[in-house]
C-alpha cells in the first residue's frame, strides 16, 4: 500500500466567534496548492482514495487533489480520524475497513500528521517531523498497524512540487 498524507492548503485566519472547523482556505491558498499538486500529479501517481478531516479547509484541499489526481468527488470519504486530536489507531483501523491495499491520500492537520508519520516510521510520535501547507509524503506499507510499519519514501514542500 502506498499511503500519502497531505496537509490542508493555507487557511483563512479565525475570525471572532467563526469555529475553526469552519475556516477554509485562502485564494493564495487555494492557488499555491493547485500548483503544487499538479506538479506532483505530472508524475502519474495514482490515488485510489481520499480520506479528509471533517474541517472545511482539508475537505477544499481534498477536492483540490481530487482534481489533480482526476478522481471523482466520490472516491472522497470524510474521516473524523484526521482530525486534530484524534487517534491514529483508530484512522489505521478505518483504512484496513475501507482499503486493505492500494493508494490511499490522507488530508489532514499539524501536528496530527507529522505524529502519525513518525509512529509508523519508528514506532513513536516524537520524530520531528515538518510537514509545509500543502506539503505531501509518501509512506510504502506492507501491512498497515499501529507502530513500526512504513517506509517514509518522500517529503516534498510545496516549493518542490511546483518544480516537477
Amino acid at each position: 500500500m502506498n499511503l500519502y498524507l497531505l496537509r490542508h492548503a493555507i487557511a483563512e485566519e479565525p475570525a471572532e466567534n467563526q469555529p475553526d472547523n469552519e475556516r477554509g482556505l485562502t485564494p493564495k491558498g487555494r492557488q499555491k496548492c493547485q500548483r503544487a499538486l499538479h506538479g506532483l500529479a505530472s508524475l502519474e501517481l495514482k490515488v485510489d482514495l481520499i480520506l479528509t478531516s471533517p474541517y472545511l479547509r482539508a475537505q477544499q484541499t481534498a477536492e483540490l487533489a481530487a482534481e489533480a489526481f482526476s478522481i471523482s468527488k466520490k472516491e472522497i470519504v470524510v474521516s473524523e480520524h484526521l482530525a486534530p486530536l484524534s487517534f491514529a489507531d483508530r484512522l489505521i483501523e478505518q483504512i484496513n475497513d475501507l482499503s486493505p491495499a492500494g493508494n490511499i491520500l490522507g488530508v489532514g492537520h499539524e501536528p496530527y500528521l507529522s505524529q502519525l508519520i513518525s509512529t509508523l516510521t519508528v514506532g513513536e510520535p516524537g520524530l520531528y517531523i515538518t510537514m509545509k501547507k500543502s506539503g505531501i509524503c509518501k509512506l510504502s506499507v506492507e501491512k498497515l498497524a499501529y507502530g513500526r510499519c512504513a517506509t517514509l519514501e518522500w517529503l516534498l514542500t510545496p516549493a518542490q512540487m511546483n518544480k516537477m
